[in-house]
């Protein structure tokens, strides 16, 4: 029996972690002998199976083996694959004496319920992290390390490396319509590192309020409260954010072309009327264009800042369409405004220049729109089946806001959110229910929803993540 599982592709639960894949997939199969998980005898997956059901390279799954068999754990024959030695010291961990503990050096993996962590992730925020572009990324860090000047190892502008800032000035003129000159970008580490400096510039001018939208993310509302500026809700409805509440503010944070979260463009109307307003009140817009790239059913919809870059400041970010561990944003900002923001970021650049260095690489070489259009394929896969699934299985739910980006507006009976999160709580997967998201300020009608994001999980868990989703929403 265990080898029919093996070759039909059974889940091992294996969830390498640690400080790298090779290690963490070998202590992972390692514990699952010791406790028993894995009989003596069987068949494991190919490494060629292995690897795809996780996400990770063929070769760090064989490196793994080798490994285990080298330790005596595994056995591998020709003919016969990979197997657990028939002399391992399995012991089933419901057998263990009560207050033993694993031998020294040995890192115990569990389910990840076990170890207080999800089983899925449906949170929004994050890409799918599995399928970063590790060979492509290794090959332009290379080529770029090859290229670089030796003084690029050195102090550098606090601007950010030449040339990611020209990469990027071409790419964002190209793909979102940003008139951008490389002297007015400045790189950052992150966009709370972009948000932060425009916030303390800001307040030196002599800023005191900034108008934010009634739906969005408290930590960004934090940082301007931080730097010592007020900040209000503007209204909102089907229309988007309503930019009549910014008479007396100095600048306003919107995020236009894909709202978040609840997943409508800013209208056409109304995009006219927040520049109108900055230009006759001498009001910043800030743009956050957090994942302008990801939109699905028509063509993207532009930077706002392509029609006045004098008054909007274009926030952007590799961690939606790469992974946020990079660290690394940028701002395009209006001429008056970035030398001032270069000067609050310090005296040098507090960014890694061999990132900048290779980001800029994987930019021009093509690289990076060649990721770009995989992963758009990718996530409209995955928002098509979570379309269909809600769907058919549980139909008093409406999903809206699906055009773009990497979540979806779930819409819910009356009352029933929190019920519905706590059910997905229980079931091991992570939700979060639009209240998370509705300033505490705002003056709008309490709406019963989820904010459902498809891009955490890795391919092997969206299956499982959706059948649990489903299970936790009303019939």
């Amino acid at each position: 029996m265990a080898e029919r599982w093996a070759t039909l592709g059974i889940d091992l639960h294996l969830e390498p972690t640690g400080p790298g894949l090779r290690r963490g997939l070998t202590d992972a199969l390692r514990e699952a002998v010791r406790s028993g998980r894995l009989a003596p005898g069987t068949r494991l997956p190919s490494s060629r199976a292995l690897a795809a059901d996780l996400g990770i390279a063929r070769n760090t799954v064989a490196d793994a083996y080798a490994d285990l068999v080298a330790e005596g754990w595994l056995t591998a024959r020709q003919g016969s694959g990979t197997r657990v030695a028939t002399g391992a010291p399995a012991t089933p961990a419901r057998q263990r004496e009560p207050g033993t503990v694993p031998p020294a050096g040995t890192a115990v993996r569990t389910h990840a319920r076990a170890r207080g962590r999800p089983a899925y992730d449906l949170r929004p925020g994050t890409p799918d992290l599995a399928s970063f572009p590790r060979a492509e990324w290794l090959r332009a860090a290379r080529r770029a390390l090859a290229a670089a000047p030796y003084h690029a190892l050195d102090y550098g502008d606090p601007r950010g490396r030449p040339e990611l800032r020209a990469a990027l000035a071409g790419y964002l003129s190209r793909a979102r319509g940003v008139r951008a000159d490389p002297e007015r970008i400045v790189v950052c580490a992150g966009f709370a590192h972009a948000l932060r400096l425009l916030g303390t510039v800001l307040r030196a001018r002599g800023a005191r309020t900034v108008a934010v939208e009634s739906y969005g993310l408290d930590v960004h509302r934090d940082l301007l409260t931080d730097a010592g500026l007020a900040t209000t809700p503007l209204p909102f409805d089907a229309l988007g954010t309503d930019p009549a509440g910014l008479s007396g503010a100095d600048a306003v944070l919107l995020t236009p072309a894909h709202q978040f979260p609840m997943g409508v463009p800013l209208h056409r109307d109304r995009r006219t009327a927040v520049l109108d307003r900055a230009r006759r009140t001498g009001a910043l817009v800030l743009e956050d264009d957090y994942d302008g790239e990801f939109r699905y059913d028509r063509q993207p919809v532009g930077a706002l800042q392509g029609l006045d870059p004098d008054r909007v400041a274009y926030l952007g970010t590799a961690s939606k369409s790469l992974a946020p561990g990079l660290r690394l944003a940028w701002a395009v900002l209006p001429r008056d405004l970035a030398g001032e923001v270069a000067a609050a970021k310090g005296g040098i650049d507090t960014c890694g220049a061999l990132d900048q260095l290779t980001l800029a690489e994987f930019l021009t070489s093509g690289a990076y729109d060649r990721h770009v259009r995989a992963a758009r394929l990718r996530y409209r896969r995955r928002r098509d089946a979570l379309v269909a699934a809600v769907a058919a299985r549980a139909p008093q739910a409406r999903i809206t806001g699906i055009a773009a980006g990497l979540h979806v507006l779930l819409r819910l009976p009356p009352g029933s959110e929190q019920s519905v999160v706590q059910a997905a709580n229980w079931r091991g997967l992570a939700l979060h229910g639009l209240a998370r998201y509705r300033n505490p300020a705002a003056r709008v009608e309490p709406l019963d929803a989820l904010v459902v994001g498809y891009g955490t999980p890795p391919d092997h868990a969206w299956t499982g993540a959706l059948d649990a989703l489903c299970a936790a929403l009303p019939g």
